[in-house]
């Protein structure tokens, strides 16, 4: 007989990160070994099937025999012994991503409304393996009940300033499946490299995907390493990690910066600039890499003046790229980035002053405000919706704007009390380019936000009403590579504050514990040395997090 409990029996290796919703632990354990049959009791659950014999080989070196018991009428009495049995079914939540997982000493049995939950259901399965490879993998019988606490919960990747290849993408977007996330962010062109391919615009990739030099150290830096740097994702590249992704219930929402930090994109294409015949200019106090003449793409981090113009020609242009973009990307959202944007080009431009008297605007804060809101009519008419970072507050919110604050909550709850929705992602606690410990260990960015810091992190402010507060759909952890040339960099920062933000979005607010947190937290660095991944072993005690 189970135990009732929202307990963790630690003997037997309960330790699911994020924390389910109900979970009763009982007395016992189910062995799989290469003998067991993986029984699918609906015919569109072989993806999810895949997933867990994909890893089970991938880690433990066998994999399961799938069988299809679709006609459940015939299905022997005896069939669903010695077996993990998958199943679309109505359980007791119509929340998405809800499911059920049991185990007992005949089978393990995870159901869902959909297979969102079968899969989620998989990944608790696998938090239940063993971290040790064995010919039989030991787990205890339970009885898990659970559901996401969000609707968007998510991780992002900037390619733009360092490029990693293909199979790291997938890698990551792995990490982002083991942890019960369903967004990934892919920000995919800044000022130090566009990467992705438009096939109309073939010098944004010719052209803006290589830098010729990089800043060497923190900014300013010591030097530049004078080498080409770049990289960029074919449009069938591109296909393929989608799909990767849908496999994984993964939703991939690109960015395509505007009208600030596009500096690749006008060396592609100067036309795109307010003043096209100059050169584009350094950053200070930096060594620059040859050519000096002309546009170029920047090399080394921060903000730059030189912005999109809000002329035709650059709407046409974006309306091309955006074109694009869509056909590649079934995603809801396409995010537009729109900050960071100086105003002192369009302040000493010609077109940008007319224009602003021309449309009756207040200001070049109004100027960003229809670029946005211009860019936004040509996506909704197209079926879609934008995300913009906090910026596109100034000067009015676009109608139907989702934002992403991220220069603290502020603009995060102005856009809720506006009945827009909004997704969390301030500085503070969520941006996984700063320090993790309070002693610098590697270059970074700056700041500094513990384990314990994100894991504190509570989506919905205070600040905001109940009804006000249903408009923050969800969160995610940022990842700005300025200071992550290597693979490896990227996840010693983003591992283990990856599995806090997890919790934080997936967990119900009152079961949050950082003692019992850091208690799962340890049998999840096991976990991450069967998964080959580099991370911090050191985390942050909670009085670091106040």
């Amino acid at each position: 007989m189970l135990v009732a409990a929202n307990m963790y029996a630690h003997a037997q290796n309960v330790n699911i990160i994020p924390k389910p919703n109900n979970i009763k632990v009982g007395n016992g354990n189910f062995s799989i070994n290469e003998n067991i049959k993986l029984i699918l009791l609906e015919k569109n659950t072989e993806k999810e099937a895949a997933f867990l014999n994909d890893y089970l080989k991938k880690y433990y070196g066998f994999a399961l025999k799938v069988e299809s018991h679709i006609n459940k009428k015939n299905v022997p009495g005896n069939s669903w012994k010695n077996a993990i049995v998958l199943n679309l079914n109505a359980i007791n939540n119509t929340t998405e991503g809800a499911y059920c997982l049991v185990v007992d000493a005949d089978k393990i049995y995870i159901s869902g409304n959909s297979n969102v939950g079968v899969f989620y259901g998989i990944q608790s399965l696998i938090q239940l393996l063993p971290t040790a490879s064995a010919t039989a993998l030991s787990i205890p019988f339970v009885e898990i009940a659970d559901a996401p606490r969000f609707a968007y919960r998510g991780m992002h990747l900037d390619v733009g300033r360092h490029f990693f290849d293909v199979e790291f993408v997938k890698r990551y977007i792995d990490f982002i499946a083991l942890h019960k996330m369903n967004i990934f962010h892919w920000h995919l062109t800044e000022d130090q490299g566009w990467r992705i391919e438009i096939k109309k615009y073939p010098k944004l990739t010719q052209v803006g995907a290589y830098r010729n030099g990089t800043i060497i150290g923190n900014y300013p830096g010591t030097g530049n390493d004078n080498a080409k740097y770049g990289g960029y994702y074919t449009q069938k590249e591109i296909k393929e990690i989608v799909q990767y992704a849908a496999n994984r219930h993964i939703t991939i929402i690109p960015e395509i910066e505007m009208p600030g930090h596009s500096s690749a994109a006008i060396a592609a294409y100067p036309q795109l600039s307010c003043f096209p015949a100059e050169a584009t200019a350094r950053a200070k106090r930096t060594t620059w890499s040859g050519d000096s003449t002309g546009k170029q793409v920047q090399q080394a981090w921060g903000v730059f003046d030189d912005v999109f113009c809000p002329s035709e020609y650059t709407f046409h242009f974006l309306e091309d790229v955006l074109n694009e973009v869509m056909e590649l990307f079934p995603s809801k959202y396409i995010h537009i980035g729109g900050d960071e944007c100086p105003k002192a080009n369009w302040k000493r431009s010609e077109f940008c002053q007319k224009l602003i008297k021309e449309k009756g605007l207040k200001d070049e804060h109004g100027l960003q405000s229809y670029f946005i809101q211009r860019i936004e009519k040509y996506l909704n008419a197209k079926g879609r919706q934008i995300i913009g970072w906090d910026e596109i507050l100034e000067g009015g919110l676009a109608p139907n704007a989702t934002v992403m604050s991220w220069r603290g909550e502020g603009g995060g709850i102005a856009a809720a009390k506006q009945k827009h929705q909004v997704i969390m992602t301030p500085g503070d606690w969520c941006y996984f380019d700063h320090n993790q410990t309070k002693n610098k260990d590697s270059i970074t960015i700056g700041g500094y936000t513990s384990v314990a810091k994100v894991y504190s992190y509570e989506p919905q402010s205070s600040k905001l009403s109940p009804e006000e507060a249903k408009y923050v759909i969800g969160a995610q952890g940022n990842v700005w590579t300025e200071y992550m040339q290597y693979t490896t960099k990227v996840e010693f920062m983003i591992f283990p504050r990856i599995s806090a933000l997890s919790e934080v979005l997936w967990s119900k607010k009152d079961d949050r514990n950082w003692d019992d947190f850091q208690g799962r937290l340890k049998e999840q660095f096991k976990r991450y040395d069967l998964w080959k991944v580099h991370y911090n072993p050191i985390y942050i005690e909670q009085s670091d997090s106040k």
